[in-house]
C-alpha cells in the first residue's frame, strides 16, 4: 500500500526543490518577487526633501549656539559652571516647550540605562555592581532676555525625566523667525568610566580626564520626527544639532587642557618655549613636541596662579568635548587640506604611552587620516584634530578623539583612523547615531578599509575578508538585522550588525555591483548634499540609486532592512560539448548577488561569466550556456570567496 509523507508535502508546498545529477536535494527558501518588488521609500517628495535623496529649497533646521564656562576640580573630579544656549527656531512650527538632553543621568543609579543592566554581568556601557551614583545637579535654568541694554533672567518652569529635561515656555518660539537664550547652572561628578565615551586615566603623573556629555545640549527638532528624545541608553549614541561654541574651561595650572576647538589666548597659558614650538608644530609636516616630558606638573605659563582658563572656540558643529592632565606631552604637525588651508593635528598622552611603536606616532596618524579622507570624500572643517590617549576604547567627537592609551602599531593607527573617520559619519553628515548606529559606525568602517591600503604605502594594510570565514559572523541563528537600533540589539551583535556587515555591504557595492567610480561618485554625491545636514536612511537610499543610476532596493532589502541570508549553487551541468555546456544555478536563500561562473574545459582552456543581479528578479533557477564547444572539467561560483555564502560546498562542479 502507497504510504504519503505528510513532511515532504509540507516541504513542496513551502518550497522549490532543485535536484542536481548527483540526485543532491537543495530546499529553496528564495522568494524573487519578495526581494525585487518595488520598495515604497517611507519619506518621499515632499516639501523638504526631494525623491532623488536631496534636500530641496525648503529644507530647514534649527540653529544651536552654546557659550559655556565651566571649572574642572581634579581632587573631587567634579565639573560645575554654566551653558547658555542661543537657540534658533527655523522650523515652520511655534515651539511650546523644548528638550533637552541630559547624558549624565545615564550614571545615576536609578536611570533606565543603569536600571537594563544585567545584575550578574558587565557590560561596555556600565556596570550595575558600580557604587558610582552621578548625574547632573541642576542649580538653576533661566531664560535670558534682553531690555534694550538691559539683561534681564527670568526662572523657567522645567522636568527632569531621566536623560532629558523638559523646559516649558509661557512664550512659545514663533516659527522660522525667533530665538531663546536659555542658562543652566550646573554640576556633576565625572564618572571613572563613562560608558566608554569618556573617563578618568589614573597615571604615574596625575590623572587624565577626558570629558564629554558634559553640558546639557538641546535635542534635534527636525521634519521627520519633531522632538527626538530617545532617552540615552548607553548604546545609542547621539543625534544633534549644528551651531557655533564658545567654552571656557578653568583648570589646575599644572593641567595642559586639550579641545576640540581653537584655542584663542595660547599666551594665557603656555610658557614662552611652549607657544614658540606650537608656532613650530604649525608650520611642520613631521612632528614637533610641544610640552615635553621635562614640563609635566609645572605651571604652563610664566604667572603663578593656581588655576589657569583656557578658551576654544568651534564653528559649525554639533558638539565639543576636551581633556586636561598635568600628565600630558603634547606634540603637533600641519595638515595639508586639499584647498590649500590648514589644520592642526596635535596628541596628548603620558610617559606610559611614548614611543615610537606607541603614541609618539600618533600625530602621524592624525595627518595621515585627515589628509585622506579630506582627498577623497569631503574637506576637514575643523582647526584642530586632536587624539588624546585614555582609558577609552575608542571614541569620537569634533575635532578630538579619545583613544585607548595602551594601543600601539597597527592597533593605533586602526582605532585612530577609525574615530578620525567619524568626522565624515556623523560629524558632517549628521545622521541619527540614536537610531541608525549603522549610518556612522558602518559608512566609518568602510572608508576605513581603504584608508588602509592608503597609509604610508600600505604599512597596515588588510587584505579582503574571506566570505566563507565571514558568513557565520554575519548569519549565525542569533544574528540580527543592521536596521536595528543599538538599545535593541543584543552586544555580542553590535561589532558585526553596526561596523562590519554594513561596511561589507557597501565594500560589495562599490567592488562587485557598481564598481569604485560609480559607487564613488555616488557616495561623495551624498556627502557634500548632507553635509552639516541630517539625513535618513531613506535619503541615503535615494540618493545612491539617483547618482548611481540603479535601482538598489534589492540591495538595500538585503543588506541593511533584513537579515537575508546568501546561498548560491549549482545545480545541474549538462555537458554539451556541440552547442555548448548548459549549467543551472539556483538562488537557495532570500539574498540575491550578482554571480561570477569560472569554468575550465576538458582541454584546459579558462574564462569567468559574469551574470548580473536580474538573472535573480524573477525566478530562484537560471541556465547559462557557457561559450565553449569543450565539455566542462570544472565550474565554481565566486571561485574567490568574495561574497559571504553560507554553503561553499555548493558552489562548485567538478566532472
Amino acid at each position: 500500500m502507497f504510504k504519503f509523507n505528510f513532511a515532504l508535502l509540507m516541504i513542496l508546498l513551502s518550497t522549490n526543490i532543485f535536484a542536481q545529477s548527483s540526485n543532491t536535494i537543495y530546499i529553496n527558501n528564495y522568494n524573487p518577487h519578495e526581494l525585487f518588488a518595488p520598495l515604497e521609500y517611507p519619506v518621499g517628495d515632499n516639501i523638504t526633501r526631494s525623491a532623488n535623496g536631496n534636500t530641496t529649497a525648503s529644507y530647514w533646521q534649527n540653529k544651536a549656539d552654546y557659550k559655556i564656562d565651566v571649572r574642572l576640580d581634579d581632587v573631587k573630579k567634579e565639573i560645575s559652571g554654566t551653558v547658555i544656549l542661543n537657540y534658533k527656531n527655523n522650523s515652520p512650527h511655534n515651539l511650546s516647550y523644548l528638550w533637552f538632553q541630559m547624558d549624565q543621568n545615564l550614571f545615576n543609579k536609578t536611570s533606565r540605562g543603569q536600571m537594563r543592566m544585567p545584575a550578574n554581568s558587565r557590560s561596555r556601557y556600565g556596570d550595575s555592581r558600580s557604587n558610582f551614583d552621578g548625574g547632573y545637579k541642576i542649580k538653576s535654568v533661566e531664560i535670558i532676555s534682553n531690555d534694550g541694554n538691559i539683561q534681564k533672567s527670568t526662572l523657567a518652569n522645567y522636568v527632569v525625566d531621566d536623560t532629558r529635561m523638559q523646559v516649558r515656555l509661557s512664550n512659545p518660539l514663533k516659527a522660522k523667525t525667533d530665538q531663546i537664550s536659555i542658562k543652566i547652572t550646573y554640576s556633576y561628578s565625572i564618572p571613572k568610566y563613562g560608558a566608554d565615551r569618556f573617563g578618568i586615566l589614573p597615571s604615574k603623573n596625575g590623572d587624565i580626564f577626558c570629558i564629554a556629555q558634559w553640558y546639557p545640549r538641546i535635542c534635534v527638532f527636525d521634519d521627520i520626527k519633531g522632538w527626538n528624545t530617545e532617552p540615552y541608553l548607553g548604546a545609542s549614541e547621539f543625534y544633534l544639532e549644528y551651531g557655533d561654541f564658545d567654552f571656557s574651561i578653568t583648570a589646575p595650572s599644572s593641567h595642559a587642557v586639550v579641545a576640540g576647538g581653537e584655542l584663542q589666548n595660547p599666551k594665557d597659558v603656555y610658557s614662552v618655549d611652549q607657544i614658540s614650538r606650537l608656532e613650530k608644530a604649525k608650520n611642520s609636516n613631521s612632528t614637533i613636541v610641544i610640552r615635553t616630558e621635562n614640563e609635566l606638573n609645572n605651571s604652563n605659563a610664566s604667572s603663578q596662579t593656581k588655576e589657569l582658563t583656557w578658551h576654544f572656540k568651534l564653528n559649525n558643529a554639533r558638539d565639543v568635548s576636551w581633556a586636561s592632565s598635568k600628565a600630558f606631552i603634547l606634540d603637533g604637525a600641519m595638515i595639508n587640506l586639499p584647498s590649500g588651508k590648514k589644520s592642526f593635528a596635535m596628541s596628548a598622552y603620558p610617559i606610559e604611552s611614548k614611543g615610537d611603536k606607541a603614541w609618539g606616532r600618533s600625530t602621524e596618524y592624525i595627518k595621515g587620516s585627515v589628509e585622506n579622507y579630506s582627498k577623497r570624500w569631503y574637506e576637514y572643517p575643523y582647526p584642530v584634530a586632536v587624539n588624546v590617549a585614555s582609558n577609552v576604547g575608542g571614541m569620537e567627537y569634533p575635532g578630538i578623539v579619545f583613544c585607548s592609551s595602551e594601543s600601539t602599531t597597527s592597533g593605533l593607527f586602526g582605532v585612530t583612523d577609525h574615530e578620525f573617520g567619524h568626522t565624515w559619519f556623523p560629524m558632517i553628515v549628521g545622521s541619527n547615531e540614536r537610531l541608525y548606529g549603522w549610518m556612522d559606525e558602518g559608512f566609518n568602517t568602510f572608508i576605513n578599509s581603504l584608508a588602509d591600503d592608503d597609509f604610508n604605502n600600505g604599512e597596515y594594510k588588510n587584505y579582503p575578508a574571506n566570505g566563507e570565514e565571514v558568513a557565520y559572523n554575519l548569519f549565525h541563528e542569533s544574528s540580527e538585522s543592521i536596521f536595528n537600533t543599538p538599545d535593541a540589539m543584543m552586544e555580542y551583535n553590535i561589532g558585526t550588525a553596526l561596523y562590519f556587515k554594513p561596511a561589507l555591504g557597501l565594500q560589495l557595492l562599490r567592488e562587485y555591483v557598481l564598481g569604485p567610480d560609480r559607487f564613488d561618485y555616488a557616495f561623495k554625491t551624498y556627502i557634500n548634499e548632507w553635509a552639516f545636514k541630517h539625513p535618513t536612511p531613506w535619503d541615503f537610499f535615494r540618493s545612491m540609486n539617483n547618482a548611481s543610476g540603479e535601482d538598489l532596493g534589492w540591495f538595500w532589502k538585503s543588506w541593511f532592512l533584513k537579515n537575508y541570508k546568501l546561498d548560491q549553487a549549482i545545480s545541474k551541468v549538462e555537458n554539451d560539448a556541440i552547442n555548448g555546456p548548459l549549467v543551472t544555478i539556483v538562488n537557495l536563500e532570500q539574498m540575491a548577488m550578482p554571480v561570477v561562473l569560472n569554468y575550465e574545459t576538458q582541454y584546459g582552456k579558462k574564462g569567468t561569466l559574469k551574470l548580473p543581479v536580474e538573472i535573480w528578479n524573477n525566478t530562484e533557477s537560471f541556465t547559462v550556456r557557457i561559450p565553449v564547444k569543450e565539455k566542462l572539467k570544472s565550474v565554481t561560483i565566486d571561485q574567490d570567496k568574495v561574497l559571504p555564502d553560507v554553503d561553499f560546498k555548493n558552489n562548485s562542479w567538478v566532472e
